[in-house]
């Protein structure tokens, strides 16, 4: 600490002047939209908006036939189901999301209190790290982060941790201008707030603190909400207007029809009275408008909410914690991953990939002879690093990564470092330095007591100073090996001894003074890729998703990587990877040109990655980004979904979407095809829903149209809203992922949510239940039904019974009422199936889509059975149950053997 005493530091007055003039050393928390803000954002919902509409009118509705009809207070049940659906859907949205915010709150907490070394005054002292300010002198150690932007006063092997900036774990500082690396993201003799000491100790100067430190500007580019529509918003907003302007056109033609009907059915015989015609028009715009209330899906919002939820909660368990309920389904729709490569694809922990000591023969294992002793003796002596034990169990590294690796093979082969380092006696050290590049120690051996040399580093540099190598190994074989390490991108490292005689001191003026060592061979080290990163990857190019690596390390490195998990191969180019300076010079339209083709950014810098996104988003593509550093946050932040790694800095984790609680990309995949399965539940709603409100609209058209009662009764429509569309939602929202999803391509962002496939069935199913049920009514209305000729009627419909048209009665209600709730209930089994390759009846793993099937079932019969007046109904005698229930099983036994058509010919 003698050389520190020359720095006098900042006096109590400069320290408030430099506060004053720079601000405290905190990073400004994101902007929190108050609760009610983000309430209301829900309301914004293209769908919920449609509803709102739908709501105001049907109270208008409402109102006048309660205070000028003077109809009973049931007129009210439609606007009230309305305004539940709304506040269902939005309030379900707004809980989950502020529930989901809530865990996450501890993201944003930043310990600003850790006491940081610095002199003042001309003494060392302790302060919180929040009161560093510009100018201040810090004492930087091993294994301390250092507090804010500074400029390297001294540096002794000083090494830093920059991959929460720029990826790379070892970055070598130093005040040396002849040792400064030309390709660093910083300059060498620069450190940087949020980075941390790996090794050496130095003194800096702090040049910037809070917000204007480059860990600072990172964070505020973070906060910048580009507002990226999700596809399933695109999509929404195309289906809702489709919704609004069909039945807009099917309320004119509502009241075009009733209008001719008024006309020709002979009510205006003598002289025209515009009273009674105004009166009639009024009651037809009503029809007209309750028709485009009963035609919106007021349970879409529910579905989309409730699949939302569902997959939020079920993909947790899938190690994906979901903050955004949008990004569940966002994910299905990614063409393009971004993916940074530590901790990602690779285990983010440098361990040894091949030994090659010379002496221990094919199995590379340690036994119980000189040289093995020796060689672990070496391992463990000469190392400053120190194994620890993770949350599970398990050893991790305390200090150099690559040392650690060392220590971690010796764990392996059954060796505990601590007894070798408790046997031997450390009698001198050289410390590595990148000027030197090796490190070695002198030791008392506890094999036989004698004082032995250790060393290991560059193989270029320790070599030549041995005078013999363990089995007579050639230096061309020797050479070979290295150039095969480095064309993996691997780092190397080779190993000697020397027995030192009586008297010899192999150390001068602090290097290596022999040239009688023994050359014990050579190591390569690696950041190994994940087991199961390979297979995940190419998961994802059999669904179509393209995956590009963004990275701050080396080209070679980059390429190695790129190259074990399938996606560099042997026709690539260098016009699929480029480097961070090459990067910045491309313009905005050089780099979309180029974008596509490329596969790897190498020597990446913070907002390199966010650029690309943009680039990306610009050409169409839906992306998601994967990071764990403060430097992927922007990235995290523009993406279409930002995927934040589970011991990933906070900063990342706030600017994500989901959490990759266990930084698996095999859990990105999962996460894919949760949201297409997602997608097409929703699909199946619409599927369905629009099948029911095709059938209700042409029903109550016809019956408008053809001047009888109506149909079905407001209170009638509302329960169909309620089981239609909130149960079915829940139903059919339940339904577990398929994994042959991830056969498919993406699906194209700018097509209709509603596909050819889908069409035909809506259209086609719906014409048919719509000629049913009208045809039905027409004969309930021309026969007279009392409970003892149900069954004739169904089975036989006679002529004989056929009468002039009169107004049907509770009983004949609950007859067409209960046949058009069947219908839909078999048809729900149908949009089950859809797209699935299986039959409606393969129920495994349905069990919630089963208890809501069977809910709707109970449900209808409590309605008929305790309806009464408020349903204008009568209950059914359990030969009308079985009557209807086989009579409309049609419906289902037509959609098995329509699909089993279907996929024979697809096979």
């Amino acid at each position: 600490m003698a050389k520190m005493r020359k720095y006098t530091g900042l006096t109590p007055q400069q320290v408030e002047e430099s506060r004053l003039k720079n601000g405290r050393n905190v990073l400004t928390p994101p902007k929190k939209a108050p609760w009610w803000v983000k309430l209301l954002e829900k309301f914004k919902d293209p769908l919920i908006i449609v509803l709102l509409v739908a709501g105001v009118l049907s109270v208008a509705i409402s109102f006048y036939e309660f205070f000028g009809l003077h109809k009973g207070t049931e007129v009210f049940f439609e606007p009230v189901g309305i305004f539940v659906a709304i506040l269902l859907a939005t309030g379900m949205a707004f809980i989950f999301e502020w529930k989901a915010d809530r865990e996450f709150a501890i993201l944003n907490q930043v310990n600003d209190d850790e006491p940081v070394q610095v002199i003042r005054s001309g003494e060392v002292t302790r302060i919180p790290k929040k009161d560093v300010v510009v100018g201040d002198i810090v004492i930087l150690n091993t294994g301390g982060e250092i507090p804010a932007d500074a400029t390297l006063l001294e540096s002794t092997s000083l090494q830093v941790n920059e991959s929460s900036l720029t990826g790379e774990p070892m970055c070598h500082k130093t005040t040396d201008e002849s040792q400064f690396d030309p390709e660093a993201t910083f300059p060498s003799n620069c450190v940087m707030r949020g980075t941390k000491v790996m090794e050496g100790h130095g003194v800096c100067r702090v040049t910037a603190v809070g917000d204007a430190t480059n860990n600072g500007k990172v964070m505020e580019a973070a906060q910048i909400d580009d507002s990226v529509k999700t596809p399933l918003n695109e999509q929404l907003d195309g289906l809702s207007r489709f919704i609004t302007w069909a039945s807009y056109a099917v309320a004119v033609l509502i009241v075009v029809g009733r209008v001719c009907y008024y006309f020709v059915s002979g009510d205006t015989a003598g002289s025209f009275v515009w009273v009674d015609f105004l009166a009639f028009l009024l009651q037809t715009v009503m029809i007209a408008v309750t028709l485009i209330v009963v035609a919106v899906p007021e349970g879409l919002p529910m579905a989309v909410t409730l699949s939302l939820a569902y997959s939020m909660r079920r993909m947790l368990r899938t190690n994906n914690l979901v903050r955004k309920m949008h990004a569940c389904e966002t994910m299905g729709a990614t063409t393009v991953i971004c993916t940074d490569k530590t901790g990602t694809l690779t285990q983010n922990q440098m361990r040894i990939y091949r030994t090659n000591f010379f002496g221990l023969g094919e199995g590379q294992k340690l036994g119980d002879d000189t040289l093995s002793h020796r060689i672990a003796e070496g391992l463990a002596l000469n190392s400053t690093a120190q194994l620890g034990v993770d949350a599970n169990g398990k050893p991790e590294v305390l200090g150099n990564p690559t040392e650690g690796a060392l220590l971690l093979w010796l764990h392996d082969q059954g060796i505990d470092y601590h007894e070798l380092k408790d046997s031997a006696k450390v009698i001198e050290e050289i410390p590595f330095s990148t000027e030197r590049k090796y490190m070695a120690t002198v030791v008392r051996s506890a094999i036989d007591g004698k004082r032995v040399l250790y060393v290991n580093g560059a193989t270029e540099i320790i070599h030549p100073m041995c005078s013999s190598t363990c089995g007579d190994v050639p230096r061309s074989e020797i050479d070979s090996l290295l150039l095969g390490y480095q064309e993996q991108a691997m780092r190397t490292l080779g190993f000697a001894y020397q027995e030192l005689a009586d008297g010899e001191e192999p150390f001068k003026d602090g290097l290596l003074n022999t040239s009688s060592m023994t050359f014990l061979g050579i190591v390569a080290i690696s950041d190994p890729v994940r087991s199961d990163v390979p297979a995940a990857v190419k998961e994802c190019f059999d669904a179509g998703i393209a995956v590009k690596i963004v990275t701050g390390d080396t080209p070679g490195t980059a390429k190695e990587i790129a190259r074990q998990i399938g996606l560099w191969t042997d026709s690539d180019n260098d016009s699929n990877i480029i480097t961070g300076p090459e990067f910045a010079q491309l313009t905005d339209e050089q780099l979309d040109q180029r974008v596509l083709k490329l596969k790897l950014i190498a020597r990446a810098r913070p907002l390199d990655k966010k650029r690309f996104v943009e680039s990306l988003q610009r050409l169409g593509q839906v992306v998601a980004v994967t990071g764990d550093g403060t430097n992927d946050a922007p990235a995290l932040k523009a993406a279409h979904v930002g995927l934040s790694m589970g011991d990933g800095t906070s900063v990342a984790k706030e600017a994500s979407d989901i959490t990759i609680v266990d930084n698996s990309f095999t859990s990105i995949a999962r996460a894919v095809m949760w949201g297409r399965s997602l997608y097409r539940n929703i699909q199946r709603f619409i599927l369905f829903q629009m099948t029911v409100n095709v059938a209700a609209c042409i029903v109550v058209l016809a019956g408008s149209v053809m001047g009888m009662d109506a149909p079905l009764t407001v209170t009638q429509m509302l329960w169909v809203n309620l089981i239609m569309d909130t149960f079915a939602a829940m139903a059919l929202a339940s339904l577990p992922p398929d994994h042959s999803v991830m056969r498919d391509k993406p699906r194209d962002r700018r097509k209709f949510i509603i596909s050819s496939t889908m069409r035909g069935n809506i259209i086609g199913v719906g014409l048919l239940f719509s000629a049913i049920l009208v045809w039905l009514f027409y004969e309930i209305k021309h026969i007279d039904i009392d409970m003892t000729q149900v069954d004739s009627f169904f089975l036989a419909m006679p002529s004989a019974l056929r009468s002039a048209a009169h107004s049907i009665s509770p009983y004949e209600s609950s007859l067409f009422f209960t046949t058009f709730v069947m219908m839909n209930f078999w048809n729900m089994f149908n949009a089950r199936a859809f797209e699935t390759g299986h039959s409606a009846l393969h129920l495994r793993h349905c069990n919630g889509f089963l208890f809501i099937a069977a809910l709707i079932l109970v449900g209808q019969v409590i309605i008929v059975c305790f309806g009464g007046k408020m349903f204008n109904l009568e209950p059914l005698k359990f030969i009308d149950w079985i009557i209807i229930i086989f009579a409309t099983l049609p419906v289902l036994l037509i959609g098995e053997v329509a699909r089993l058509i279907h996929h024979h010919k697809k096979a």
